[in-house]
């Protein structure tokens, strides 16, 4: 990494971008969006709310905006509750991380 921190920097890149869908325009999202779906690739399970708000520090009512427009734009997609949804998972659009 010191010896050479922009190749660094680009194999990182490269890891993210097979991560991420081809139709998914990263440029159209916001900071805070692009932070939630980290988190969300990063735990490869359904993503509370509530773990939003503790990770970023944000109140719920900022947090329930975000993911309304995640949904919106098809990133995240509902993983439980109809009425009233508690998690949100990956949708279709996002590839998922090699394991």
């Amino acid at each position: 990494m010191k010896e050479q921190p922009r190749r660094c920097q680009q194999i990182i890149q490269q890891v993210i971008g097979q991560w991420l869908g081809d139709e998914l325009d990263q440029t159209s999202l916001s900071f805070v969006e692009k932070e939630v779906l980290r988190l969300a690739i990063r735990k490869g399970e359904a993503l509370s709310p509530k773990e939003v708000e503790a990770y970023l520090k944000l109140s719920d009512k900022t947090v329930r905006k975000i993911f309304s427009q995640l949904v919106d734009k098809k990133i995240l997609i509902p993983a439980s509750g109809v009425k009233r949804i508690r998690t949100y998972r990956l949708g279709d659009q996002v590839k998922r991380p090699i394991r």
